[in-house]
């Protein structure tokens, strides 16, 4: 679904003004130079020309605040937009590559089982299938044996892989909107990416403390909304806090996963360098996509940011 188009400020103002002290003017003009309206009317004048003048300015501000509170409501809705088209392109590798390996494993599957077959068939064709029969046995349990072990792990993994890709799919139709934009050649970010985005952070001059507890097995999903909390979040650290200490936390609560990014407060004398705005509002978007919820609220001096997400299979 696609925004409507920036907002454009179109005023009549300037027009109706214009035209009221024209009239005005011609109206002087009319009264003459002698007798009792040339006395009174150009304070008359003087007095209505001042109205229009309060007027078209009061009308003037007021159509401006109009005008911004569009213009911020349609850079809103853009940002959500842009935001769910990542969630989509996001939840859109992760269930390619899952999908991907069910096709790779179920052939790998397959061809364990004919090979299983064809040893079955050699073991019985070496030993003639008479006074070997024992041993012909023995050798068609042990190949079985065998393919039907790689089988099964095959088929284990084509279960898992399916049922985290169709996890993601259905996460995936509810973010999912109609774009012409080019798709994003970006890797999916898992993890592995936090120490990363942390070291990142430091070189900006956050003094940052990881604490990273057990998890478990997070889906793609998850540990994508997850990297996008921790880096959004000290991002708008180093923004409008500067140099300062922050606390980055990642735990396992029952059946979500919880990160929480404080900061301590403005450095010194840092002065604010504030952004768009829509940081936060993207990130919310990419979490309630995901059944979670987002938190951000002030924490004494300092800021917090809070994510909970759950990381349950969806039935």
């Amino acid at each position: 679904m696609n925004t409507p188009g920036r907002p454009v400020r179109r005023s009549r103002v300037r027009y109706l003004a214009g035209t009221a002290f024209a009239v005005l003017a011609a109206t002087l003009l009319g009264a003459g130079t002698s007798g009792p309206l040339a006395v009174v009317m150009p304070a008359m004048i003087a007095v209505a020309a001042f109205g229009v003048a309060v007027w078209a300015v009061r009308r003037g501000r007021a159509e401006r605040a109009a005008h911004e509170a569009r213009l911020t409501e349609w850079a809103a809705s853009e940002a959500v937009l842009v935001e769910r088209l990542r969630v989509a392109r996001d939840l859109h590798d992760i269930v390619s590559h899952g999908l991907g390996l069910v096709t790779v494993r179920a052939a790998a599957a397959r061809h364990v089982i004919d090979a299983g077959d064809a040893a079955r068939g050699a073991a019985r064709d070496a030993t003639g299938g008479t006074a070997g029969g024992t041993v012909c046995d023995t050798a068609c349990d042990t190949a079985c044996d065998a393919a039907v072990r790689e089988a099964r792990e095959a088929l284990a993994d084509i279960e898992e892989a399916s049922r985290h890709a169709t996890t993601e799919l259905r996460r995936m139709l509810t973010v999912l909107r109609r774009t012409d934009g080019p798709e994003t050649l970006d890797p999916v970010e898992d993890l592995d990416r936090v120490p990363g985005i942390v070291r990142a952070a430091r070189l900006a001059g956050l003094r940052v403390r990881l604490d990273l507890g057990p998890v478990g097995e997070v889906s793609p999903g998850v540990q994508v909304a997850v990297c996008k909390v921790i880096r959004e979040a000290l991002d708008n650290a180093a923004r409008h806090a500067g140099p300062t200490g922050v606390r980055v936390r990642l735990r396992r609560d029952a059946d979500a996963v919880v990160v929480t990014v404080d900061d301590d407060g403005p450095a010194g004398h840092w002065t604010a360098r504030p952004g768009a705005g829509h940081g936060l509002l993207g990130l919310s978007e990419r979490v309630t996509a995901l059944g979670g919820v987002l938190g951000a609220e002030r924490a004494g001096r300092g800021f917090r940011v809070t994510a909970r997400i759950p990381d349950g299979e969806t039935e």
